[in-house]
């Protein structure tokens, strides 16, 4: 299947976050204010495990998680990996996710890196780039509609703007 990174289909996407379980977040910062720090929170509440991965505070808890240095520290297998770094270091970071056997290589806004996501498409491996997967989360369950944004997702579903349960049930999660 080749896939646009120009413009992913919601279906493609939508598949990545309901199949992933585990997701290491490369780059995760213990600065609350930064953009990392609020994703791995979010992901979390959303019922994810999620392994902040820093070298520069492996060791401490982040959100009551352990951070790791590399990927390969991560001591259980690993779905995605996003990629809050660079766009130049996404080609290590996804040789890295190739090597530790993850399905899923995330670029966070911004991160784009054509050649890293060649590699890990032949590799066997999904790719986005420069997405957010909590703003996805949100458009496709309908929860980014709470701040006034049209999300593109019509539901009929009572609670498709507040409940869990009713944004799993739209992005088709347990």
């Amino acid at each position: 299947m080749s896939v646009n990174h120009d413009a992913y289909d919601s279906a493609y996407l939508r598949g990545i976050l309901t199949s992933v379980k585990t997701i290491a977040i490369v780059g995760a910062s213990e600065n609350p204010v930064r953009p990392s720090y609020f994703v791995l929170k979010y992901l979390l509440a959303k019922g994810y495990t999620v392994y902040p991965v820093n070298p520069g505070i492996a060791g401490k808890q982040l959100l009551g998680v352990m951070v790791y240095g590399s990927l390969a520290d991560v001591p259980k297998p690993v779905d995605m990996v996003e990629i809050f770094r660079n766009s130049e270091a996404a080609l290590g970071i996804t040789k890295e996710a190739i090597a530790i056997g993850a399905k899923v290589v995330w670029m966070q806004l911004t991160v784009r890196n054509d050649e890293a996501a060649a590699l890990a498409e032949a590799a066997g491996l999904k790719v986005v780039m420069n997405r957010c997967p909590k703003i996805e989360y949100g458009r496709l369950s309908g929860e980014i509609g709470w701040a006034g944004v049209n999300s593109g997702t019509i539901s009929n579903q009572r609670g498709a703007l507040g409940a869990v349960g009713a944004q799993n049930r739209v992005l088709g999660r347990p």
